[in-house]
């Protein structure tokens, strides 16, 4: 089976790109719950067509650095099932972090999004590449 619960024995699934400052801080903010997520470096294996279907499409499309507007993505008559075509066939169109976890799916930015998504507490403050507090030393978001 194929979609968002097409792993589970693993609880939380990023789908990451390790250059990406976004990226790095969702991990991060997963790994200070003590979870280790699967990690799926997207532009090497894109998700599937279900778990990107399930998430809202338009708002999935990266458009900085890809060839989005050569494409005329942006065109509303382009629905959302040409979209996930395009995703699938370059997935630097896709915008990221995606996390997936049995409590749903989302695009994670902001990256403290994920917080909304993790059952686990923080474990220590926490901190995004830019220094922007985000945890405070109690594990509470900022």
């Amino acid at each position: 089976m194929q979609g968002l619960l097409a792993h589970p024995m693993s609880d939380i699934t990023i789908y990451h790109n390790p250059g990406c400052g976004t990226s790095r801080n969702v991990l991060a903010m997963i790994r200070n719950t003590g979870c280790e997520p699967r990690i799926v470096e997207y532009l090497k294996q894109p998700p599937d067509r279900a778990t990107l279907s399930a998430l809202p499409v338009r708002d999935m499309m990266r458009r900085k650095g890809t060839p989005f507007d050569e494409l005329g993505l942006d065109d509303p008559a382009v629905t959302d099932a040409q979209l996930v075509d395009h995703m699938l066939r370059d997935p630097i169109l896709i915008n990221r972090p995606i996390v997936v976890t049995p409590w749903g799916a989302r695009l994670c930015r902001p990256s403290q999004t994920v917080l909304e998504l993790l059952k686990q507490p923080q474990r220590a403050a926490f901190a995004k590449e830019d220094g922007q507090l985000v945890v405070n030393a109690k594990g509470e978001r900022v």
